[in-house]
């Protein structure tokens, strides 16, 4: 008998928090089931905590389920404050619509929209937009407890610097969805981040009230560094996952770069490899972890932008660890540009000139292997005719030419 999804999720430490465990996995068991898993389109490309997310919904599509993708065009008007200790900024209609073809065209590549147990994409704005506001309140409202709701740890957090009547509607409204989904989809399981589990308790409690049937919900581990700080980071910001906002190369590096002891728990996360392959190429504490580190960062590089950029990408971490100038990834800058500090802006998408000058001061920056100390440092004539290799840190090699 196959493995119960549920199990496997456990088993590869995901599962975090379920309603009714036993009496789930028996449902799952039974045949194929709907699952929703909402994303809030706050920018116009998903993120590394939403490949969690899709990664998740893979698996349970794997499994024989079907995926409900949920697009909160309704609820990104108003902003979850989970997770939050200010007020998310308001979006326009037009941002909001553009984000949600964004993840569209960008969820497509981890669930099957076709075929078998096919992914259905909705977007809440389709029922939230038009509610009537009185009838919503006297047909949902008046299931919700104010006192209940403000034990909730999403508006525990917020209530200390405060928490506006309008974020304080997100908990309805994401109940609300799941009660849309149940009634038209037959939907009976809400999944997310364990810092939304106040908002799937609400939603299958209002199932159970109003159809006086069984809804579940699960919650997965949040993708977390051993130090409790949130993945997908970095000085230039975000980790996305569009190719022109993080590049397949520094993708991949940034898999490549993680801590040692991030490295199994992200295989087990993220990737489909066997838990007994993980465990084997983990299980070294010495500089056989590299060679873990590369295999991880090619697996979800590929996933992501494909077999192709993930060799070429492989190819550019290779070649800037051989000193190959040629299989660099190469930069072009402005003629006239030679302050150090204003290339690595420019090249190295350092956030700031400051944060730049800082990295030179601290030893961190080489210019054709020679160590930059100065901060007022300049590439020479010949650097500028012929081009020079870049370095940052021990493992960031750039090519530049000056155009």
């Amino acid at each position: 008998m196959a493995q119960n999804v549920i199990d496997m999720l456990k088993e590869r430490g995901l599962l975090k928090q379920v309603v009714y465990e036993e009496e789930l996995k028996k449902l799952l068991d039974s045949g194929s089931q709907s699952f929703y898993i909402g994303f809030d389109p706050t920018a116009d490309s998903l993120h590394v905590g939403h490949f969690m997310q899709m990664i998740v919904a893979k698996r349970l599509q794997d499994a024989g389920h079907r995926p409900i993708i949920l697009i909160g065009g309704g609820t990104a008007m108003v902003g979850d404050p989970s997770g939050r200790t200010d007020m998310r900024s308001m979006m326009t209609k037009e941002t909001i619509r553009h984000n949600v073809e964004c993840f569209k065209k960008q969820m497509q590549r981890f669930v099957r929209f076709e075929g078998e147990n096919a992914a259905i994409l909705v977007d809440n704005a389709d029922w939230l937009l038009d509610l009537n506001y009185v009838d919503f309140l006297r047909d949902v409202g008046a299931t919700f407890s104010v006192n209940r709701m403000l034990t909730a740890e999403c508006y525990k957090q917020r209530l200390e610097k405060g928490l506006t009547f309008l974020e304080f509607n997100y908990m309805l409204m994401q109940a609300y969805d799941f009660l849309v989904l149940n009634r038209k989809y037959g939907c009976v399981l809400e999944c997310g981040g364990d810092d939304q589990w106040s908002n799937i308790l609400a939603g299958a409690d209002l199932i159970r009230r109003k159809e006086q049937k069984e809804a579940y919900g699960v919650t997965f581990a949040l993708l977390t560094t051993a130090e409790g700080i949130k993945m997908g980071k970095t000085a230039k910001g975000a980790v996305w996952l569009d190719e022109n906002k993080t590049s397949p190369y520094d993708f991949f590096q940034y898999w490549r770069n993680i801590a040692d002891e991030d490295v199994e728990k992200v295989f087990r996360y993220l990737t489909f490899l066997p838990l007994n392959e993980i465990e084997e190429l983990t299980r070294y504490n010495d500089e056989r972890m590299n060679k873990a580190k590369e295999r991880l960062a090619y697996e979800l590089t590929a996933m992501v932008h494909g077999e192709d950029a993930a060799n070429d990408a492989r190819a550019k971490a290779k070649a800037a660890f051989s000193g190959d100038s040629e299989n660099m990834p190469a930069a072009t800058i402005p003629a006239g540009m030679c302050s150090v500090a204003d290339i690595l802006v420019n090249v190295a998408k350092i956030s700031s000139k400051g944060e730049a000058k800082r990295l030179i001061q601290g030893g961190g920056i080489s210019v054709d292997g020679e160590k930059i100390t100065d901060i007022a440092a300049c590439i020479s004539d010949s650097q500028a005719a012929n081009g020079f290799v870049l370095q940052k840190g021990k493992k960031n090699f750039y090519k530049v030419t000056v155009g």
